[in-house]
């Protein structure tokens, strides 16, 4: 059992069959080649948690969690590249959160995290899907209204700091 301390889950202890590999890291990870994938079972979102750098791990979802009939379309050579045929293969999205408007929330559906969960090969794949886009929102048009509202609510009903001196 091997230890790795991170910024958002303290000490983690994991074995090497935990870890997924990416052969070619992350876009914008390049050297990050080794990864755990982190998070409670009940929950959608998971965390994919680089092994390099404790600061650094990416949120991510399946993503059925927002497009139930999801297809990326991905070229052969990444499903070769994976060591499995599609069907077994597992699919994520990475999704952006903008601090303090949760409403805006964006998944990138065109490049999806990849993973061969039985080899623990993974990588992040450009979909050959034009329509799918990087900064795909999370929530429908009515609904991220209804929580911009109620952010904008609570923020004026709540006390403000400072005051008379």
């Amino acid at each position: 059992m091997r230890e790795f301390k991170t910024l958002r889950f303290g000490v983690l202890k994991y074995d090497d069959n935990d870890i997924v590999y990416f052969p070619k890291g992350i876009p914008g990870f390049e050297d990050h080649k080794a990864w755990l994938l982190v998070g409670n079972d009940e929950s959608a979102i998971k965390w994919l948690q680089s092994l390099k750098d404790g600061d650094v791990a990416l949120p991510i979802v399946p993503p059925d969690f927002i497009i139930s009939d999801y297809d990326p379309q991905l070229c052969k050579s990444d499903i070769n590249e994976l060591k499995a045929p599609i069907k077994d293969l597992c699919f994520f999205v990475v999704v952006a959160v903008p601090e303090n408007a949760p409403w805006e929330a964006t998944a990138n559906i065109r490049a999806p995290i990849v993973v061969n969960a039985k080899e623990r090969l993974g990588k992040q794949a450009i979909g050959q899907r034009e329509d799918y886009d990087i900064k795909h929102y999370i929530f429908d048009d009515s609904t991220r209204e209804k929580m911009r509202s109620a952010f904008a609510q609570a923020s004026s009903a709540a006390p403000s700091k400072g005051g008379a001196s």
